[in-house]
């Protein structure tokens, strides 16, 4: 008879515990999780994005935000020209990276975009991700750049992952894959 050692059962319980119950979404980033509409307008020959993208809002969501934990949020956008007799041509692969952190002295939530640059500070968690699902007119290409016949495919896919977070909850976590999730590529054809 082979013995267990309380540690090998510890482990055990706590990987059965952290891993994603399959065919239901209850990870923690469950929840509407979509991009509603995107367009683009030429303004002054500059192409500017604009896109609605609903984000998941639960308690699990909130909770790993106060326990020190950064949410990473990323914006994919690309361009292709379709060519007839040959591969599509790619005129456009760009990233919006920003992210989402709580700061407890203040008791509010810290929105940045991926360079430093920009900061917000948000009261509710649902403020933050209402502007994080609100891009307008973000300058995206300059209309010379678009080679090739029209149309254009513009496709945008919207996602979310962890990002930082303490050692403590590193250790704890460092097997699962629950949270990251993407959205389908929503996609039309410009026409200028």
């Amino acid at each position: 008879m082979h013995t267990i050692s309380k540690v090998s059962l510890a482990l055990v319980l706590l990987v059965a515990l952290a891993a994603p119950i399959r065919g239901r979404s209850a990870g923690p980033l469950a929840g509407d999780f979509q991009i509603r509409s995107a367009f683009v307008v030429v303004d002054h020959g500059v192409l500017q994005l604009s896109a609605h993208i609903d984000y998941p809002v639960n308690d699990r969501i909130r909770s790993a935000l106060r326990d020190g934990v950064t949410l990473a949020f990323d914006l994919d956008v690309t361009i292709r020209a379709h060519r007839r007799l040959w591969f599509d041509a790619t005129v456009l692969e760009t990233t919006l990276r920003r992210e989402l952190t709580y700061h407890a002295v203040t008791d509010r939530y810290v929105l940045r975009d991926d360079a430093g640059v920009e900061q917000e500070n948000f009261p509710t968690l649902e403020a933050a991700l209402e502007k994080l699902g609100r891009i307008e007119d973000l300058p995206i290409l300059v209309q010379s750049q678009l080679r090739g016949e029209a149309p254009w495919e513009v496709a945008v896919r919207a996602g979310v992952r962890r990002g930082q977070m303490p050692d403590a909850l590193r250790a704890l976590v460092f097997w699962t894959d629950d949270w990251h999730r993407t959205t389908g590529w929503y996609t039309w054809m410009l026409t200028l």
